[in-house]
């Protein structure tokens, strides 16, 4: 089970609120989309291509020094950061490469802010011959650097936005520009599962091999179901495709916000577990964003770039409204303590976003013994090698950068 909109809305989220001049881009895409979904070959060329290419299936791993240690509940880990270019991301980007070459374009935009999406899809444009431009702000830039380099290499041309925060809203707003000057020959590889229908909807099924995956692999690793399944939640992307396949079943899905500094600062990006989210319409959907009286945007705050956005997926919002998923938040300190012990206590090492969702499952897992929690490891951390060792103060790699520079 995937997670499927009633006419390009979930509940009272969603929505294609567009420019004119993308009515009919937006009425091809969701004519193909359908087209593929109702073609059992397209599917089967898709997981041909991950099987060959990414690397698929990821397996799930038991935290079995980490379960010992807190003697709480018993912590998994969905090792999505195994894949070819290290992140979920490229689950999505190869689906829609093969949509995109079905429509016949010659072209891909994509925008990016932990810059994994951005590695991805300039792989899969590498991989399937497009060209390739990706948006990313210029805040990100600076942070994620070494994706930047990845990108180039691989033959994407990288736009630096400097506009508004120069994070990702500001990213997906130059995209969106671009797509309506060039839809033609150009497709919008949206990274996340947001924006204008069919994009939530598409993300999330391209996403659904995570938990279908998953669920699998646990029957067959435990004999039963996690009591809970855990998410970080940017956009969403991770998050609904792992929780998609658990939908139906007694298993508790969390999804877990940038906390930043703490909800109660304002300096944040936690949407929903925040309680500031307020209905409103932007980048062609309607949800749930952190904005002010006038409807302006606000400032965002968090330590990993991938979550350092102002809305949320029309699909986590409707989740989160019915109460079928939980959202929870984790600050910027807990994220970085969570980093150090899962690096520490298992060699293994997550991305900055990811590590939102193992730090609140290291304090849930305290207060479940017995229990399960599947956490859904979106990324490894190599990219955040920087921001890591800045916020563990470390002088060993301080020194490095001084004799570097």
């Amino acid at each position: 089970m995937y997670f499927q909109s009633e006419q390009g809305y979930f509940g009272e989220f969603g929505g294609a609120f567009v420019p004119e001049i993308l009515h009919e881009t937006m009425k091809e895409l969701r004519e193909a989309y359908q087209a593929a979904r109702s073609d059992p070959l397209f599917w089967q060329s898709y997981e041909a291509l991950l099987k060959s290419y990414s690397g698929r299936p990821t397996p799930v791993t038991y935290l079995e020094n980490l379960s010992r240690k807190l003697q709480g509940a018993k912590l998994y880990l969905k090792r999505e950061d195994l894949n070819h270019t290290g992140a979920h991301k490229v689950n999505n980007v190869l689906g829609q490469g093969l949509l995109a070459k079905r429509m016949g374009k010659k072209r891909i935009i994509a925008e990016t802010g932990a810059g994994q999406h951005g590695v991805a899809s300039a792989v899969m444009a590498a991989k399937l011959g497009f060209d390739c431009t990706i948006y990313m702000g210029a805040k990100d830039i600076d942070r994620q650097y070494p994706n930047v380099f990845w990108m180039e290499k691989l033959g994407a041309q990288v736009v630096s936005v400097e506009d508004g925060d120069a994070t990702l809203r500001d990213a997906i707003d130059e995209a969106l520009r671009d797509w309506a000057d060039s839809h033609q020959e150009t497709h919008y590889v949206l990274g996340t599962a947001c924006g204008p229908h069919p994009f939530p909807e598409m993300v999330a099924w391209f996403q659904s091999v995570i938990g279908t995956e998953a669920r699998a692999q646990f029957l067959d690793l435990t004999g039963g179901l996690p009591d809970a399944v855990l998410a970080c939640v940017g956009g969403g992307s991770n998050a609904t495709g792992i929780f998609g396949a658990f939908l139906a079943d007694p298993v508790e899905l969390i999804g877990v916000e940038a906390g930043g500094k703490g909800v109660e600062t304002g300096l944040h990006a936690a949407r929903v577990a925040s309680k500031d989210g307020a209905m409103g319409v932007a980048q062609g959907y309607k949800t749930l964003f952190l904005q002010n009286r006038d409807g302006q945007m606000r400032h965002t705050s968090s330590i990993a770039a991938g979550l350092d956005y102002t809305g949320i997926s029309p699909i986590l919002a409707h989740g989160a409204r019915s109460g079928r998923i939980k959202m929870g938040a984790a600050k910027d300190d807990q994220v970085v303590s969570a980093v150090k012990e899962l690096v520490r206590e298992e060699g293994i090492i997550p991305a900055l976003e990811t590590a939102h969702s193992v730090a609140y499952a290291l304090e849930e897992a305290k207060k479940r013994p017995g229990q399960s929690l599947l956490i859904n490891m979106s990324g490894r951390g190599d990219k955040d090698i920087f921001g890591i060792a800045d916020a563990l103060e470390d002088e060993g790699f301080k020194q490095y950068l001084r004799t570097r520079c």
